[in-house]
């Protein structure tokens, strides 16, 4: 499995990652969508990216495989890949911590890396 793979594999969990956050403080699983809804602060922001990190799974994920089928650089998907991720992670912190520009500026340098994947392809 190729470098690039297991960072979708990675991509996977992040939404995880920022909901268990979102619900650190506890949770009422009688509703959870209705407590998640009613979150402020720091954790409402947990959830949100949470969300935003399913949005930015499928696009990334059929990007990467595009890529490989159309025998784009290993090297270069595994960057592109790569460099997705870290600006992933960047973007998570920047939303926890209400750095709504710096935090913008993260996200569309993970979609330009997610555009370029597919510029590479064709």
């Amino acid at each position: 499995m190729t470098f690039a793979y297991w960072m979708i594999f990675v991509a996977m969990f992040l939404p995880y990652l920022t909901v268990v956050l979102a619900k650190s403080g506890g949770i009422d699983n009688n509703a959870p969508r209705r407590f998640l809804s009613e979150l402020t602060g720091w954790r409402q922001r947990a959830d949100w990216a949470h969300r935003n990190h399913f949005e930015a799974l499928a696009p990334f994920a059929a990007a990467v495989i595009i890529a490989e089928l159309s025998h784009v650089a290993q090297s270069r998907i595994d960057i592109i890949a790569g460099t997705f991720i870290a600006l992933r992670l960047t973007y998570t912190a920047m939303y926890v911590a209400d750095w709504a520009a710096l935090r913008s500026i993260v996200w569309s340098l993970g979609f330009i890396c997610v555009l370029s994947l597919f510029i590479l392809s064709v």
